[in-house]
């Protein structure tokens, strides 16, 4: 028979490597869960990179569209009545996540894109400048000094200085959210525009499929980095991007509705060249204003003539 210590160290030493098993099964099943962990975050960034990428390359043709616009534009020499806000809206949008990705310091590709867009809105804002008309000059400046110059700088200076850096970056999120969803709203002027004239010349069915592409790219972008201030935006650019395609194969074959307002420069030309044709038609038939057509006019001179001659004959006679 064994001892009763004896009997209590077997026991102790079965419990102790019972316990020691335990621990050894908890970690082994901790290291698990941390290596599918980083198997799990190394996936998130390789389909963020993917999608990054691709979301860059489709915003840089959207970035371009505008370019055979402004070729016209630099031949015709004349703004020929575009607006310059949208230009000077994405500038400052632009200038916006630029920041935000420097702040947030994961977000390489979005601030290779901005950068880019930055630059082609740039030239097309001085483009616009050189050629559009003065009243447009004055009103393209004084939106650059709202947005970019007064409105970038109150962000900057209340956000930038702030001694918490998540605090500061989940503010500037928020105000980019913001202003994401209102840019991702400005096709409802379109659609009204669309809806009223029943023509889609003023919504190219080629740009809208590349903005809803691009917002599908980017919103994965923003889920795959469990970022809702990129992801939230592109779904109401999604949205409004499968809207404008509705609104497109509902309208592409439709008469046009002419707008009054837009015809007006062309009737007032009409009016100046019809001007023109009856003041000549009233100088030609003006020494005979008795007579009302072409038929009488003709006559009246013949007759006039006829009196000339017997005038002549009358006066050789004498």
């Amino acid at each position: 028979m064994l001892h009763r210590c004896e009997i209590e160290s077997l026991t102790w030493q079965q419990h102790h490597t019972s316990s020691e098993g335990e621990i050894e099964r908890e970690r082994e099943g901790f290291t698990s869960c941390i290596h599918l962990t980083a198997i799990e975050m190394a996936l998130h960034q390789s389909w963020a990179f993917v999608f990054g990428i691709l979301g860059n390359v489709v915003s840089f043709l959207v970035s371009i569209a505008p370019l055979p616009t402004f070729y016209q534009i630099y031949k015709k020499k004349t703004s020929e009545g575009f607006q310059s806000i949208p230009y000077v809206v994405s500038l400052f949008s632009a200038m916006l996540w630029i920041y935000y990705a420097l702040l947030k310091k994961d977000a390489m590709l979005l601030i290779t894109i901005n950068t880019f867009c930055c630059f082609i809105q740039s030239f097309y804002i001085i483009t616009y400048l050189y050629y559009g008309p003065k009243k447009e000059k004055v009103m393209t400046v004084k939106f650059i000094l709202l947005f970019n110059v007064f409105g970038f700088g109150v962000i900057f200076l209340s956000t930038f200085f702030l001694h918490n850096p998540s605090i500061r970056l989940h503010i500037l999120g928020y105000i980019c959210m913001a202003f994401g969803l209102g840019v991702f709203a400005a096709p409802l002027a379109i659609v009204r525009k669309v809806i009223k004239t029943k023509s889609v010349e003023y919504m190219p069915f080629t740009l809208s499929v590349f903005l809803t592409l691009a917002a599908v790219m980017w919103f994965f972008y923003g889920f795959m980095l469990n970022d809702k201030n990129i992801a939230v935006p592109n779904v109401v650019g999604f949205i409004f991007g499968i809207l404008q395609m509705i609104l497109y194969a509902i309208y592409k074959n439709h008469p046009k509705v002419e707008d009054p307002k837009v015809q007006q420069p062309e009737h007032i030309i009409d009016v100046v060249k019809l001007g023109t044709v009856v003041c000549s038609e009233v100088n030609a038939v003006a020494p005979l204003p008795n007579h009302t057509n072409n038929n009488n006019n003709n006559g009246g001179f013949a007759e006039t003539e006829t009196i000339k001659e017997n005038t002549t004959d009358a006066s050789n006679k004498v």
